[in-house]
């Protein structure tokens, strides 16, 4: 069973997220907050695996308690999902920037909201479709290219940093599979042994590495 953390400051709003992810079967809502205060203090306590976070709330934003909740974790961070109303690169590059491991908007179907606790819990970051790219290209032009560090290079095999080069230009398992003549598994069973070696938990926060680590292409 996934546990779940809703953080909201409108109760109507939680109330439904409950229903859509409890008919899911394989979901939990464990726990409630209506200010990004107070979801640091019950993600604390509750542990929960996939945090969905709004973004504007009184009492604390979503992006500083997301920043506060991945940052301080004992063990392993709960991955956080930005659910928002606001469609704007502003709100999804300072998710990115806090720790965030996926970004969704309000409007989306029931089915994307289970999906995408679905993939966080798993490990794999997402970012709702329509903005993907365009946020990482936003990522590349504002982060500067810093120096790669040798110890972190030495510790990736060649077709690792190949692969997280392409996961880093926006292009799907399928799509770099294509890209580099190779199955789709392989891919997955790469980028696994590279996220382990540089120490995130999905694909979002990989990219974010490889912008900040000079991995990514410019």
């Amino acid at each position: 069973m996934i546990t779940v953390m809703l953080v909201d400051d409108q109760s109507v709003v939680r109330a439904g997220f409950r229903v859509i992810l409890e008919q899911a079967g394989d979901i939990e809502v464990v726990g409630e907050a209506s200010s990004g205060s107070s979801a640091v203090e019950v993600a604390r306590r509750l542990r929960p695996e996939v945090i969905c976070m709004d973004v504007r709330m009184p009492g604390g934003d979503g992006l500083t308690a997301t920043r506060r909740i991945v940052t301080e974790a004992v063990g392993s961070p709960p991955a956080v999902l930005v659910v928002t109303t606001f469609d704007l690169d502003e709100y999804v590059f300072g998710a990115l920037e806090s720790g965030a491991s996926g970004f969704i908007l309000k409007d989306c179907e029931p089915e994307e909201l289970i999906e995408a606790v679905r993939r966080l819990a798993e490990g794999q970051g997402l970012v709702d479709q329509a903005v993907t790219r365009r946020v990482i290209t936003e990522f590349a032009r504002r982060t500067p290219a810093p120096a790669t560090d040798a110890a972190v290079a030495h510790q990736l095999t060649a077709r690792e940093v190949e692969i997280i080069g392409l996961l880093a230009r926006g292009l799907s398992n399928v799509e770099i599979a294509d890209e580099l003549f190779i199955e789709t598994s392989t891919v997955k069973s790469h980028l696994g042994r590279a996220m382990a070696k540089i120490g995130v938990r999905d694909r979002l926060q990989t990219v974010v590495w490889a912008y900040r680590n000079g991995v990514a292409p410019r």
